[in-house]
């Protein structure tokens, strides 16, 4: 939240031309004549009628968007999050109104001025008291407010999870904060931090571990899914964010990293041979399980980013920028992303489930498919019960976004627009917003009610930005944080 508020006053800073008070979306007429093409007619398969439909995506990933907020609007206007089902709000992200803060930037960038106003209103005149419990009185402007109210709220925020990190005895911060207490404790067994969430609080400087009483490791689990995905994203992202200097650390760390996840975790399926990140539950002594969580599609976005610090690739390739190395990280993103893809189309209604198992030589892991009989990988991937639900989840389009930027090769985005129209299908609910589900392989799905955060801040945008104007927020000028939030490369602050 702290990310996404002071976001909000980097970007006006930085006279961003896409984002400001008087918004204008990326999807631009010009970008979308065109949409599905790469100037040598390489959609010409999908045929007119097909082909004129995905012009319009960007609206219609727009009236998405739209669609969303209005069920948070109608029926949880202050909550963290939306029941879209029940039509009431839930607060389970610490009551700040977690949706509004989450969702201001996409808007911003969608150029939907009525959604900024609401949420930066709402944001002005109730977040601080919902931050510390005295409020500011008086009345929130109508048209939104001015930059030093995001400014304010995230310096104010920062300043009391800053708790977290001062009252810890080693350099890794606890878990938790109280905000109106200013107290930090871990929730977590042993009193441990998870290095996900330790890696996400920082963006300057990197050196984690996982328990804030020694400043130790704790465990044997080797994974990149839950608890340990941002800590890898951040090795690179912290890097480039700071444009490299004096933190070549981060980078070598990244490097090493990826080394032993090519070594230790990736594997092959059979019989298709889908290559995919698997895990070390017990260390790299023990035994290998093929399972990887959808959150560990946010890697191949990751790697494509390191491969050419977010430089398209034609003109890396020109100015002979990549080395091997580069070349191989690259090669194995774009068969990861494959692989996430193939999560989502392997089941009956196109979404993927939280989790999927892969058959391997040697091992004699079983069990069910994704209901998708025509799918080529329906051998290859296992969906066990308690896995085969969905949560909107963003990494996988994340990825598509980011190859998308550096290969641009258009399956991305077709893949992209098959995702989201599944999600058009199965998750949209009439009265406003959309819902998570419990079972992606079986049809109809039964609902969950629950429309996370992140399906605004982070789903719509990234599909939104790949659809979008491929020249709106470049990569090698801007990075995007965990929660996609995107901050200006330092030396990059006053682009246009």
């Amino acid at each position: 939240m702290v990310s996404s508020t002071a976001y909000l006053m980097l970007t006006h800073a930085s006279h961003i031309p896409i984002i400001g008070w008087q918004c204008q979306n990326v999807g631009t007429e010009e970008e979308g004549k065109n949409f599905f093409t790469d100037g040598r007619g390489r959609f010409r398969r999908f045929g007119e009628s097909r082909q004129g439909f995905l012009r319009g995506s960007t609206t219609k990933v727009k009236e998405a968007f739209i669609h969303a907020w209005s069920g948070y609007r109608n029926y949880a206007m202050g909550y963290d999050e939306l029941m879209p089902l029940s039509h009431r709000g839930v607060d389970g992200l610490g009551g700040l109104g977690a949706t509004i803060v989450d969702a201001l930037d996409t808007a911003m960038i969608m150029g939907v001025d009525e959604v900024v106003h609401e949420a930066g209103s709402w944001i002005e005149k109730h977040l601080p008291e919902r931050i510390d419990g005295k409020g500011q009185g008086g009345n929130a402007s109508t048209r939104g407010p001015k930059p030093a109210v995001y400014l304010d709220n995230a310096r104010n925020l920062a300043d009391r999870l800053l708790i977290a990190f001062t009252s810890s005895p080693s350099a890794i911060p606890f878990s938790d904060v109280v905000l109106r207490d200013r107290s930090a404790s871990s929730w977590l067994p042993d009193g441990l931090s998870s290095t996900a969430e330790v890696s996400t609080s920082n963006l300057s400087s990197i050196q984690f571990f996982d328990c804030p009483q020694t400043g130790e490791f704790s465990g044997d689990n080797i994974r990149l899914g839950s608890r340990g995905d941002s800590y890898y994203e951040y090795l690179i992202k912290v890097w480039l964010q700071n444009g490299g200097s004096n933190l070549t650390y981060l980078y070598n760390m990244y490097e090493e990293s990826m080394k032993g996840v090519k070594e230790l975790l990736v594997r092959k399926s059979v019989p298709n041979g889908l290559v995919f990140v698997g895990e070390l539950p017990y260390g790299p002594e023990g035994a290998f399980s093929p399972k990887m969580d959808h959150l560990v599609c946010f890697l191949p976005g990751t790697l494509a980013l390191g491969a050419t610090k977010g430089i398209v690739k034609e003109k890396a390739m020109r100015e002979n920028l990549l080395n091997f190395e580069d070349l191989q990280n690259l090669k194995l993103a774009e068969d990861l992303a494959k692989t996430c893809f193939e999560m989502y189309s392997v089941t009956s209604t196109g979404l993927a489930p939280e989790i999927a198992y892969f058959k391997v030589e040697g091992q004699s892991e079983g069990g069910p498919g994704g209901g998708n009989k025509n799918s080529k990988y329906v051998d290859d991937i296992i969906i066990k019960p308690a896995d085969r639900h969905n949560l909107l989840r963003p990494e996988t389009v994340e990825s598509l976004f980011v190859l998308f930027r550096i290969t641009e090769d258009p399956k991305y985005r077709e893949w992209g627009w098959e995702i989201f129209e599944a999600f058009e299908k199965y998750t949209k609910v009439d009265s406003g917003g959309y819902t998570s589900l419990d079972d992606v392989t079986v049809l109809p799905p039964h609902r969950r009610d629950k429309m996370e955060t992140f399906f605004l801040g982070e789903t719509l945008k990234y599909l939104y930005l790949l659809f979008g104007d491929r020249n709106a927020l470049p990569l090698d000028k801007y990075v995007f944080n965990t929660e996609a939030h995107p901050l200006p490369i330092r030396g990059n602050a006053g682009t246009k």
